[in-house]
């Protein structure tokens, strides 16, 4: 498998690349969908489909450039170095710096639970193949406070949200008492934060080393490529798919995946959620509703000011460049 990077001049291009990403025969992988002539476009092709796409690509005159020559050796590298850190770990602990399993993962939700008092690891649900759904709530006090959500991994295959997420809730647990703006969230609200929202897919994603993991369709019994990776999420619209086998399949019906139906159960039984956040990778992109439908919603102004707010204070910290706007008209 080859990845490409792709970038289009006009967009009459963006519409040729758009019918290649259809014809599903091809088996691509579009890790950056093609929307805009100004974003180039990032896809992952197999071994039986390269030539056939660079030579799609030169009869429309579309520039492309080589991304990753070899992608299973590079995941086969990155399996090597995992191994390599569970070993340094036995005696150096936790590193919070590489990926891990998701057993290790929820080992260390354990162990975050038992170091901190205000640290809380509940259990929302089960998923499909009947793995907990674990959240750490970290909470100084009070009931029914206001809260904040914050989940990763919905997108399996999306490794550095789960670590990112492990991440965070190690730097808000170790952190309180000194920081000051952590101090001050928490002595006014809760945090609920479920670092691994897709377990099935997540265990799938490690122990299948492919650079394709596909299985099948657990409810439709259809052949489907990553029906776990990527769990049905509805509803309906422009930036869902009716088909079964896309990765934007929406489902039959709204939370129609016990995953999803898990996390919207839980928020609407706790009642005071004042905040949603989910963490995905692959770009540097701060998006706020609508991705289903292109209309704004009623706190538009204010989700648009806290997003250039957020992207500024990321930009002088690190001079990373985040894009701001409607899941709609950004992606």
């Amino acid at each position: 498998h080859q990845v490409l990077r792709i970038k289009t001049s006009n967009e009459e291009q963006v519409k040729q690349l758009q019918l290649l990403e259809s014809l599903e025969h091809l088996q691509l992988d579009f890790w950056i969908n093609p929307s805009a002539s100004a974003v180039p476009v990032d896809v992952r092709i197999p071994a039986a489909s390269v030539q056939s796409v660079k030579a799609f690509l030169e009869s429309h005159g579309i520039e492309y450039s080589i991304l990753i020559e070899d992608l299973q050796d590079v995941l086969d590298q990155e399996k090597q170095e995992m191994a390599k850190a569970a070993q340094r770990e036995r005696s150096a602990g936790f590193d919070f710096g590489t990926y891990h399993t998701l057993d290790d993962i929820y080992a260390e939700l354990d162990h975050l639970a038992s170091q901190y008092s205000f640290v809380e690891k509940i259990q929302i649900g089960q998923s499909y193949e009947k793995r907990p759904l674990y959240v750490l709530k970290f909470s100084t006090g009070g009931s029914n406070r206001p809260a904040i959500w914050l989940d990763a991994g919905i997108h399996s295959r999306e490794w550095v949200t789960q670590a990112s997420a492990l991440w965070i809730a190690n730097k808000i647990a170790s952190d309180y008492g000194t920081d000051a703006t952590i101090t001050s969230l928490l002595d006014h609200m809760d945090l609920f934060l479920l670092p691994v929202a897709n377990p099935d897919g997540f265990v799938y994603t490690h122990t299948t080393v492919s650079a394709r993991p596909a299985l099948p369709r657990r409810s439709q019994g259809e052949e489907c490529p990553c029906s776990w990776i990527y769990p049905p999420l509805s509803p309906t619209g422009p930036g869902a798919s009716k088909n079964p086998c896309s990765e934007s399949y929406h489902g039959p019906s709204a939370n129609s995946e016990v995953e999803v139906r898990s996390v919207v159960d839980f928020i609407k039984s706790h009642g005071n959620f004042k905040a949603f956040l989910t963490l995905h990778s692959y770009s540097q992109l701060l998006m706020y509703p609508y991705g289903y439908k292109c209309t704004r919603p009623d706190d538009y102004v204010e989700l648009e000011s806290l997003g250039r707010s957020a992207a500024n204070a990321i930009k002088s910290l690190y001079g990373t460049t985040f894009q701001v706007g409607p899941i709609c008209t950004t992606i």
